[in-house]
């Protein structure tokens, strides 16, 4: 409600007294107090009721004026009952701020006035909510999205209500992005994604820097009942403290980003089924003419989307090929997750799904992903993840036309065994590393891994533990400064002696001489085991 809706009929009987001009004020509460500073606790947006019991003189209302205005308080409603007319000092003071001052006459009552503010303003929320659903429903069935932009325009313009609706990596799908860093969209979808591991009831809440944020999730597709792959609505303040009509927008707005989510995966499915015709493509060895038209149909029905008047790329071109693998997901998750985490190259990447698995076909020039950026993208996913819940990911070299694709996958098929191998929950290994020591360990069995680690290290573990020694350190800096006693020893900081002690501690425990490059290479094989 506005500040002139309480001179209005069939409000309480108010008489104005200053400030005529700033009655479109915003109304959004009331507070009653005769305290001498009432300024912190204001909010903003109140209307101030007083007795004036703090006035023992005219110096009293320029102060009580001032300390509200600067609180934020959009209009002064001065009682008469207890100290009789509204002097004229308050007046001017309220007339130099530009604070609409009210007069409430002995036989109103102030609970009368809150009682109205209060109805008029629930009222306002209400009628909000209503036309907020109401053009929500044109935004959604208008082609060409960009509805939920629309929709968080219109809190954060008319209600003050800042939302974001972030991807499980932290993109942002709507919403004003420059107002949300990186880094704090990076610690709230870690913080949603832990709470739904932890199957905590949303909303959740996190506590940054700047404030409090609630979050609840937006589900994906049923189909494949994926968490990780949710979006996240994100909501300025702690929504468990609102009014129960803000509440109820909260609400509201999870149910109407869910639906524009369900909406968005409708409009995938038939790419889905395009990259799970290159898929099968690819695994029975086609003709590479066949899955060259496959392709070609993929990028223009892209290109459609993107514009109307867009021509799609060439079909032979240079493409990457992902394959990726989820343990103690369910099935049909990795290819959500990864059509969420891979963001606007989705558009032109064809993601197949493959039970616990996916591969992805994307143009290497639009898309390329090395395998280190890869991991930081979908690093905010191991909140998400279980005890035993892992990704694993092999990325390939470009192939420089449709017929190198086949070659390609197996290439990402290899480069993912070689990121199984390691340790840790989200793990990515790119092509460079096809030609190095790593494809070798990669395709030993674990048992073997183990034995060979054990054999090595064991005793030098144990040595470290049972002396407070640092022996498997220096271990790695010999090898790391190709077995130079002085560079070794500058970089762990100890004295050559140290370090030809603690050398000769490790030969002995282990029977091995790093002076030999066979045994130098055992060793730094069974480090990387570790």
């Amino acid at each position: 409600m506005r500040v002139r809706d309480l001179l209005a009929p069939g409000a309480p009987r108010l008489r104005l007294l200053a400030a005529e001009d700033e009655l479109d004020r915003q109304v959004s509460g009331v507070m009653t107090t005769d305290l001498h500073d009432p300024g912190r606790y204001l909010h903003g947006g109140e209307l101030v009721l007083t007795g004036m019991l703090w006035r023992t003189g005219p110096a009293d209302s320029e102060r009580f004026v001032r300390t509200i205005a600067a609180g934020g308080a959009v209009a002064l409603a001065a009682g008469e009952a207890e100290v009789g007319p509204v002097p004229e000092d308050l007046v001017e003071a309220c007339r130099r701020h530009r604070m609409p001052l009210l007069a409430v006459p002995d036989d109103i009552a102030f609970g009368t006035v809150a009682e109205f503010i209060g109805r008029q303003v629930s009222a306002d929320r209400a009628a909000d909510l209503a036309a907020l659903v109401d053009r929500h429903r044109l935004l959604v069935s208008a082609a060409g999205g960009g509805g939920l932009d629309a929709v968080l325009d219109l809190l954060g313009g008319d209600l003050d209500l800042d939302c974001w609706v972030l991807t499980p990596t932290g993109a942002v799908i709507a919403g004003p992005a420059e107002r949300l860093p990186a880094e704090d969209r990076d610690q709230l979808v870690r913080a949603h994604l832990a709470a739904q591991r932890q199957r905590r009831r949303p909303p959740h809440r996190a506590r940054l820097a700047a404030g409090s944020y609630s979050l609840l999730p937006a589900p994906a597709s049923a189909e494949h009942e994926a968490p990780l792959a949710d979006w996240v609505l994100a909501v300025a303040g702690d929504v468990t403290e609102w009014t129960t009509k803000r509440q109820q927008l909260a609400d509201n707005l999870a149910r109407l980003v869910a639906a524009e989510r369900h909406r968005r995966d409708e409009g995938r499915r038939l790419r889905r089924r395009l990259a799970d015709e290159v898929l099968t493509l690819l695994q029975r060895d086609a003709d590479p003419a066949e899955i060259s038209r496959t392709l070609y149909a993929s990028s223009a029905m892209a290109a459609r989307y993107e514009s109307p008047d867009a021509r799609p790329p060439a079909p032979d071109g240079s493409w990457l090929v992902l394959s990726a693998e989820g343990t103690g997901l369910p099935e049909g998750a990795v290819r959500a997750v990864l059509e969420e985490a891979l963001g606007g190259t989705t558009d032109r990447a064809l993601i197949a799904g493959a039970g616990t698995g996916a591969v992805v076909v994307m143009p290497a020039m639009a898309s390329a992903v090395p395998a280190d950026s890869l991991r930081e993208l979908l690093a905010p996913l191991e909140a998400g993840l279980g005890p035993e819940g892992r990704i694993t990911l092999g990325v390939s070299a470009p192939a420089s036309e449709a017929g190198g694709l086949r070659g390609a996958l197996e290439e990402a098929r290899h480069a993912r065994r070689i990121a199984a191998a390691r340790v840790g929950r989200v793990c990515v290994a790119g092509p460079e590393e096809l030609a190095s020591h790593v494809l070798l360990l990669a395709a030993v069995p674990d048992e073997v891994r183990r034995a060979f680690r054990s054999r090595l290290l064991d005793k030098v573990i144990g040595y470290d533990i049972e002396h407070q020694a640092d022996l498997v350190r220096t271990l790695e800096a010999f090898l790391r400064s190709d077995g130079s006693w002085t560079r070794c020893a500058a970089q762990l900081h100890v004295h050559v002696n140290t370090l030809r002690y603690r050398i000769g501690r490790i030969e002995e425990l282990t029977g091995r001489d790093l002076s030999r490059l066979e045994d130098r290479v055992d060793f730094y094989l069974a480090l990387e085991l570790a």
